[in-house]
């Protein structure tokens, strides 16, 4: 079930972002990466990816303030926060506003397969 649209990979460790990238596209999607919250909302691609992947922990913005900033935006952007340090208080946060999957680093990729299946379908 590829997806047409790209799936928006935000994550500042860059080689974590293109190793997300190349298993998403590994999958059969389509993916574009960013280096950072900031350069994913002021792409032309913000408008134009079916699902975004974000990095709890990022320098400047987190991936939930991103989540935050979208949502204040009015755009319902399916999305999925990696982290590689887990924790209730923040997945229950992450809940709140939206967020549909929250994964943990590295990514097992049945899992990720899972998430980004069930976010497409919807």
């Amino acid at each position: 079930m590829p997806a047409f649209l790209p799936i928006a990979v935000v994550d500042d460790d860059a080689s974590a972002r293109v190793a997300m990238v190349d298993l998403i596209m590994a999958m059969g999607f389509t993916a574009i990466g960013f280096p950072s919250a900031g350069a994913f909302l002021g792409s032309d691609q913000f408008i134009h990816v079916c699902c975004l992947i974000a990095d709890m922990r990022m320098a400047g913005m987190s991936g939930l303030e991103l989540c935050r900033r979208i949502a204040a935006s009015g755009r319902t952007l399916p999305t999925i926060l990696i982290t590689a340090y887990p924790d209730h208080a923040t997945r229950m946060l992450a809940q709140e506003i939206g967020v549909r999957f929250y994964l943990t680093k590295p990514c097992n990729p049945d899992e990720l397969l899972q998430a980004l299946r069930s976010l497409l379908a919807d």
